[in-house]
């Protein structure tokens, strides 16, 4: 029997979850086969078959955490003798080396494509052919949303799936909005077993709130120019560019900005070392119903208001759709977190280390506010600045929030243009 091992998914990736089998045990499987899901740190992706063959044992339940390179499950290799225990097999050494990038190639380069260009493994291509299915009625949930065996086998119990009255009035809309969508129900009494990425999650938040001396402030925020602006250009804004603009997106935009003048925020604690780094890489949280990913804007304050807006928009559609890679996760300096989206007015963020800050955006409120002796109406947003205190202190952080602040109250909400 030839065994397969745990793959590194990621240039610092040490370890995986199995999230979920897609095989058992007497299964036939073709070389790239997906035979499991894993969750890591950084990314959810397929574990394919380095082999044809048979599924004979595995070794490693739903739920575990093994490290790179140990075995998860063992097969009999079609037309091949079985290699001595004490000989490794070379090719299952190769592949467990393999980054997420070489291992996407892999899964996809041998797969035949479709019509629509969706690219299918030999097992999916059989099924499809046996039962005469329809490849636009399929939705894919593998890698980068790729049709597994385990989707052909849910369309054929259970048939095609309609987009619910749900789905279709979120389509178009801002990613804030979609993204504030209901958690998956759970029933009273119910017991949880708690596996894959919400595992992960607890993992890295306790070990966060464990080791960080978590520090807090918050400071309100004009925002009545920002929503004028952002009001005065929006329809146009979709129009030309296929995509939304968000309040999220100017908060972003002017955290890239300031950060540049306040690079200790930037920066990230090892040990008796603090690291400040040359790029501002921004980490933005998107929940998926109980999942949490935090992909990242690379070299955010490089770009333009329009391609911040246009990363949000990508990275968010990406998560929900589990497509996320590696490299997308990879790199954060600074988290900013728009806990806004679901209603939220205050809240304190766990700070996403080895980075040292994380910038809550909360909902915009229309309310009255004095400007000088008169009574306004006025869009009032806070920002919350979770800090690690062994890195900055009250001093650098309110000067950060205030740079903040001036550039989102100082905005000319009748600019011609957002570009």
């Amino acid at each position: 029997m030839t065994e397969i091992t745990m793959p590194k998914l990621g240039e610092s990736v040490t370890e995986g979850t199995i999230e979920n089998w897609l095989v058992k045990v007497g299964d036939t499987v073709n070389e790239y086969d997906p035979l499991c899901e894993v969750n890591t740190a950084k990314v959810t992706a397929e574990v394919p078959s380095v082999y044809d063959g048979v599924i004979t044992e595995i070794l490693v339940e739903e739920g575990d955490t093994v490290d790179v390179g140990v075995p998860i499950c063992k097969i009999e290799v079609a037309g091949e003798e079985t290699p001595p225990d004490d000989q490794p097999d070379q090719k299952a050494e190769t592949a467990a080396a393999e980054t997420d990038e070489t291992q996407t190639e892999k899964t996809e380069k041998p797969a035949a494509a479709k019509q629509d260009g969706r690219r299918l493994s030999p097992v999916v291509m059989r099924l499809i052919g046996e039962h005469q299915i329809d490849i636009n009625n399929l939705t894919g949930t593998g890698f980068n949303g790729r049709i597994t065996k385990k989707d052909v086998e849910k369309y054929l119990e259970n048939g095609p799936v309609k987009e619910t009255a749900a789905a279709v009035k979120s389509a178009g809309k801002p990613a804030e909005e979609v993204q504030a969508k209901k958690a998956p129900a759970v029933q009273s009494g119910e017991s949880i077993k708690v596996t894959g990425v919400r595992k992960e999650i607890a993992k890295r938040m306790v070990q966060s709130k464990t080791e960080i001396p978590h520090a807090w402030l918050m400071m309100e925020v004009d925002a009545t120019n920002l929503v004028n602006l952002r009001n005065k250009h929006k329809v146009k804004f979709k129009e030309q560019e296929g995509y939304n603009l968000t309040f999220f997106s100017f908060f972003v935009k002017a955290v890239s900005e300031v950060l540049k003048d306040y690079p200790i925020l930037n920066s990230s604690w090892d040990g008796d070392t603090i690291t400040v780094h040359d790029d501002i890489n921004l980490s933005i949280a998107v929940a998926n119903e109980d999942k949490l990913f935090v992909p990242v804007i690379k070299n955010a304050d490089e770009r333009s208001l329009t391609g911040i807006a246009k990363s949000i928009s990508t990275l968010a559609d990406k998560a929900r759709s589990n497509k996320l890679t590696g490299d997308d996760m990879s790199g954060g300096t600074f988290t900013v977190n728009n806990t806004g989206a679901f209603g939220s007015i205050q809240s304190m963020g766990i700070i996403n280390q080895p980075q040292v800050a994380i910038l809550q955006v909360e909902s915009i409120v229309k309310k009255p506010v004095f400007i000088g002796d008169m009574l306004a109406a006025r869009h009032m947003v806070n920002l919350c600045l979770s800090i690690d205190h062994r890195v900055l202190d009250g001093l650098a952080a309110g000067q950060f929030l205030q740079a903040v602040k001036d550039k989102i109250e100082n905005l000319d909400p009748d600019a011609d243009s957002v570009y």
